[in-house]
């Protein structure tokens, strides 16, 4: 007899957890850097008008976060359950592009906030707006709503993006 999903989540709970605190502890390894930052050498620079309350970002981030590592489970489970050898070729790819948007977001808080290097941070953060569009393409490929999951992200990595560059322009 073939398993239901709701019998398969027990099982799944684990990994689905695993999903969720990995971009979380990215997220929190980040605010070690930014925590001492925001009220000292950030609170110095010029900011553009469309920049938000500092208090924003981390509740903004921890949902981004959850939804990233959701849509990441779900690919997972992709991975893991079909039989279609090109499907889960699909998803393994996707996965790798996750993994390495994980990389690129974890890299753009040190180098933003901890060595203030922010021109080399914009170029991080374009290369991670990138790899985060060609990241939805491939999710949408394995599972339509992971890949919608992550429009929340893009938007604000657009947003970000847009900051970081206005930051560099104004204190150049």
């Amino acid at each position: 007899m073939k398993r239901s999903f709701s019998s398969k989540i027990p099982a799944q709970l684990p990994i689905f957890i695993l999903a969720i605190l990995l971009p979380l502890a990215i997220g929190f390894a980040g605010s070690w850097f930014t925590i001492s930052e925001i009220p000292g050498w950030y609170a110095t620079l010029q900011k553009p008008v469309f920049n938000p309350p500092s208090w924003l970002f981390a509740p903004v981030w921890t949902l981004l976060y959850v939804l990233m590592g959701y849509a990441s489970f779900r690919i997972w489970r992709r991975l893991v359950h079909s039989s279609d050898p090109a499907r889960k070729a699909a998803a393994r790819n996707a996965l790798k592009l996750y993994g390495l948007s994980l990389v690129l977001n974890g890299i753009w808080t040190p180098l933003f906030f901890g060595l203030h290097l922010t021109g080399v941070a914009l170029a991080d953060i374009i290369v991670l707006l990138l790899v985060i569009v060609l990241m939805i393409v491939r999710f949408s490929k394995v599972d339509q709503p992971a890949a919608l999951i992550l429009m929340p992200y893009l938007a604000w990595v657009s947003y970000a993006t847009l900051l970081n560059a206005a930051i560099v322009f104004l204190n150049g």
